[in-house]
């Protein structure tokens, strides 16, 4: 044994006993103190107390065990007793149990190697007390540490939002006998789910839907990304007619290319129109997106036709060009699959039903079908959820 196999005190009010006793702890590696006076005691007995246990003599001069029972009780003792004692009374031992003795042993102790044992017992579970408590405060400490970075992160993701929420659109958007409008509910902070639309020219509006892969800031950072194509697009047709931004196809070209080269592991399903309001006709290509676009007029609700690969996921991705010539009044409504997630139908098909039906019973605004469909009073979804309506009325 070496002298750090534990702090002992040793409680008797015969000094000599006391001392032999000591001698024999300090040859066997302990490190022992003696106080024959237990009145006078200074010594912490809390759990921030650097003794590891206390050989306490049972019959001490002059002192009453009943009396200090409760004044112990406050002190709230966490050093292990041994407790010792001249005579085998069962009225003693059970005064030692009920002070919380962690031992009781009768003089003369004749089993040396048994009240090592002992001790050693006492030590590791001192030693045991500390650790948790040291690993308590350390838990404790990085709580703390956590709760602070989480807010920050709360912060920042409340400052992201903003920044998103401002890089959308005007809602609505009026051009003559048209209006766009939207809405994005994210299930977090930041949306993976992004609309726009802009005008091109004096007759042509591009719109475009993206539901980008996953949740929070990197899919944030895609729909960035995106928003970004579309604006150096609709500049590079300002400023060298490149008409690019016109032709759907092309823009998911891009798009695809865009993502690959990001490198994130992101991709997104996409809508892209573009509206001639002088013909009153749609051009657009879909990139593997559901729900598909919804257009509903006085011939009934329909799904728009079309399919593709999604946007960042292989090289040789291919899309359709599709054009239709637009009713003298209708709505075209546009949502992310989020909202599939809050419709009460089980399987993908009904959903699809149910959601079409939605449109044929309320096609006066979109204020309306968001109310049926229950968008009116969800604060946070379990997805995100976008929405895009284009409307016109004779």
């Amino acid at each position: 044994m070496t002298a750090s196999n534990g702090n002992v005190l040793i409680i008797d009010d015969f000094p000599e006993r006391a001392d032999k006793l000591a001698s024999f702890l300090s040859q066997s590696g302990f490190h022992a103190e003696v106080i024959t006076d237990v009145s006078n005691s200074t010594y912490s007995l809390g759990s921030d107390s650097r003794l590891d246990v206390i050989l306490c003599e049972l019959d001490l001069k002059d002192f009453s065990w009943v009396d200090a029972r409760h004044a112990l009780r406050e002190m709230d003792v966490q050093v292990p007793v041994i407790m010792f004692c001249d005579v085998a009374d069962p009225e003693k031992m059970m005064t030692a149990l009920r002070l919380g003795a962690s031992d009781f042993f009768l003089r003369p102790i004749e089993d040396k190697r048994a009240l090592i044992k002992s001790i050693e017992r006492c030590v590791r579970q001192r030693n045991l007390r500390r650790e948790l408590r040291e690993s308590r405060d350390r838990l404790e400490a990085a709580n703390i540490e956590l709760r602070g970075t989480i807010k920050m992160l709360e912060q920042d993701q409340q400052a992201g939002r903003q920044v998103q929420m401002r890089m959308l659109p005007t809602t609505p958007m009026v051009l003559n006998d048209y209006v766009f409008s939207h809405t994005v509910i994210p299930s977090l902070y930041l949306s993976g789910d992004f609309t726009d639309y802009f005008t091109v020219g004096d007759n042509h509006v591009i719109f475009f839907m993206a539901d980008v892969s996953g949740h929070g800031s990197s899919s944030a950072f895609a729909t960035v990304l995106l928003k970004n194509l579309f604006a150096r697009k609709r500049s590079d047709y300002s400023r060298r007619r490149d008409e690019t931004i016109l032709q759907p196809v092309a823009m998911l070209q891009h798009a695809n290319k865009e993502l690959l080269d990001l490198g994130v592991d992101k991709f997104a399903t996409m809508v892209v129109g573009l509206l001639d309001m002088q013909r009153n006709t749609l051009r657009y290509s879909i990139a593997g997106h559901l729900p598909l676009p919804v257009l509903v007029s006085d011939a009934g609700a329909c799904y728009l036709e079309g399919e593709g690969s999604t946007v960042g996921l292989m090289e040789d991705a291919e899309y359709n060009d599709h054009v239709i010539d637009l009713p003298g009044s209708f709505m075209l409504a546009l949502f992310s699959d989020g909202i599939l997630e809050i419709l009460p139908q089980m399987s993908l098909v009904e959903k699809e039903q149910y959601f079409l039906k939605m449109f044929e019973q309320t096609s006066d605004s979109p204020d309306q079908l968001a109310a049926h469909l229950g968008l009116d009073h969800v604060d946070t979804a379990p997805d995100d959820i976008a929405a895009l309506f284009v409307i016109k009325r004779d």
